[in-house]
């Protein structure tokens, strides 16, 4: 018996900040007709511009997934569109009164909170699934990036990430069917190497960042001046190392939340696909750019 198209019961809102940006946005999913798929609206340009979820609609991967449509930009939408495609929802509206999603606390989990808070309605249609029936592969030699598709009857996805790094080491995460997104991926953050949040400080590209949102991976020594600075600059009383080389901004709600988080990503940009997918994707150190690319394979 196949299943039926769902969608929200009422709209929802959600507030944050942008990561890359610092403004205050606003996120309403709302609830769509059959056979619509996620599309964003920009509300706070005039004509309000839409913007179909739809890999060939990417114009930037550098710090997330940007999509352009009709003279419109909507940037960090994948923990937005993972949330979605989670709890198997297949028509909602997206509307964003910024250009970008708000980082929340870098997971998913706010935006499956607020999904779960209006409940779901069931519609007429029947649900469209993208059956991988052939093996695809898709890799990216310059960042060592492997990625292979292959027929199965569940939506699966394995990763594997090795950072070359002795603090995260090689982490492999695996998820066997969507139902398990919610509780075991959904939470997982965001994570970025201490090296690189000071780059991305330097050149003013993470206003929105308060070590609220994200892991932090120490991998060299780190001076106590150096800390302090930290805390200075991200209004904290005290920055310091806990074991394992991670920042004490946060606890880690899995040992391997950063192959976990990987693996979020992915389940948030093959909505890229434009509908349901069943299959199993295999991806040795993804990334968006090569998460996009096998989307437009697909």
């Amino acid at each position: 018996m196949s299943q039926k198209q769902k969608t929200i019961k009422k709209p929802i809102t959600v507030s944050g900040v942008g990561l890359h940006t610092g403004a205050k946005v606003n996120l309403t999913f709302k609830p769509a007709p059959e056979n619509h798929w996620y599309k964003f609206v920009r509300t706070d340009i005039e004509g309000s511009p839409v913007i179909d979820v739809d890999a060939f609609n990417v114009v930037d991967t550098s710090r997330g997934t940007t999509l352009q449509q009709n003279g419109a930009r909507i940037s960090t939408t994948e923990h937005a569109l993972a949330a979605l495609v989670g709890l198997e929802l297949d028509n909602v509206i997206i509307e964003v009164d910024g250009p970008e999603v708000p980082i929340m606390d870098g997971s998913s989990s706010p935006f499956v909170e607020a999904l779960l808070s209006v409940g779901f309605e069931e519609q007429a249609a029947d649900r469209e699934v993208y059956i991988l029936n052939e093996v695809l592969s898709y890799e990216e030699p310059s960042r060592n990036v492997e990625m292979l598709a292959v027929p199965s009857p569940e939506y699966r996805i394995t990763v594997m990430v090795d950072y070359n790094s002795p603090v995260l080491g090689t982490q492999h995460a695996q998820l066997h069917k969507i139902e398990e997104f919610q509780k075991d991926f959904g939470p997982c953050r965001t994570f970025c190497f201490l090296h690189e949040l000071e780059t991305l400080v330097k050149h003013d590209l993470i206003k929105g960042g308060d070590l609220n949102n994200a892991i932090v991976v120490v991998d060299r020594e780190i001076s106590q001046e150096k800390l302090d600075e930290l805390a200075k600059l991200f209004n904290k009383p005290r920055v310091e190392v806990k074991e394992k080389g991670i920042l004490n901004n946060v606890q880690l709600h899995f040992q391997n939340e950063p192959a976990r988080h990987k693996l979020l990503d992915i389940v948030g940009d093959f909505a890229l696909v434009g509908m349901p997918f069943q299959g199993h994707i295999l991806a040795a150190r993804p990334g968006h750019a090569a998460n996009v690319e096998f989307a437009k394979v697909i």
